[in-house]
């Protein structure tokens, strides 16, 4: 049966995976550092649990940790109390969740890997905000989308902000590296998939022009404010946009994402609307 291990001392080795978490040349998740994936709130935490990610430990109040037991029980994983005050000085900030674990890393595919698996794939370029990384992750995963391709100039999609903001789904939905950038997107035209570019140019198509049938397809997404560069989109199908009412003229990247994965998605049909 599951236990937990009482922390008093904010010094101790046995928490050292989450200390200093707000010091940017010292944080585990680094890029270039350890490389640990860090999960935030109870939610999230089962969540790393039940995904291929091996936890390392698990860090909390009292109340958070007992709510997380029976998702521990028979799992060789660490798991520590604490009290706030002492967790705060430990992880460097006050956590108003409660409760933390960390894992290692797990294999991710190549690119040519998840676009053999994939019918639909959301291409990613310049998306370096970690929330609109981690909303993009959750729009993906909610709308069927297969996986996420990342290319040049985009955040680690493991960064503690982005695994928080998607709710835990960056750790479900695969994704890969697509290099060399944009070069590596004649990948997608060889493995079949239709590339839409999403772009706020009045003289792009309207989005219901991207149409699938039975093929796949790939939104390329690039970040704010700049948008797509040009190099990106000349490796496009199309340039798709969301038609918009009054004079706004964009949206959020991850509001933007979430219209076209929509618009890609197959959803199950919800039995009681089912004809007999």
């Amino acid at each position: 049966m599951a236990h937990w291990t009482l922390i008093s001392d904010p010094d101790s080795s046995e928490v050292d995976d989450f200390r200093d978490l707000s010091a940017a040349d010292r944080r585990p998740d680094r890029p270039g550092g350890r490389g640990l994936v860090i999960a935030e709130g109870t939610v999230v935490v089962r969540r790393l649990l039940a995904s291929p990610y091996p936890v390392r430990a698990v860090l909390g109040v009292e109340r958070r940790v007992a709510d997380l037991m029976p998702d521990l029980a028979d799992r060789d994983i660490p798991a520590f109390v604490t009290s706030a005050e002492v967790m705060a000085e430990i992880v460097g900030f006050h956590l108003n969740r409660g409760v933390l674990a960390v894992a290692d890393r797990a294999p991710q595919p190549t690119a040519e890997e998840l676009m053999a698996s994939a019918r639909t794939l959301a291409v990613l370029e310049g998306i370096g905000d970690h929330e609109n990384l981690g909303a993009l992750f959750r729009n993906a995963a909610a709308l069927g989308i297969d996986g996420v391709l990342i290319g040049a100039g985009c955040s680690d999609p493991l960064y503690r902000r982005s695994v928080r903001v998607s709710m835990g789904h960056v750790l479900r939905v695969p994704f890969a590296e697509l290099r060399p950038w944009p070069e590596g997107l004649e990948l997608l035209r060889d493995a079949g998939f239709r590339i839409a570019a999403l772009t706020p140019d009045a003289s792009a198509l309207p989005l219901s022009h991207f149409e699938l049938a039975s093929g796949k397809g790939a939104v390329l997404l690039g970040s704010e404010g700049p948008g797509l560069t040009d190099e990106a989109m000349d490796w496009a199908d199309l340039r798709v946009r969301i038609p918009m009412a009054g004079d706004v003229d964009s949206l959020n990247v991850a509001t933007a994402a979430a219209i076209a994965f929509h618009h890609l998605g197959v959803f199950p049909e919800p039995a009681e609307y089912r004809s007999h």
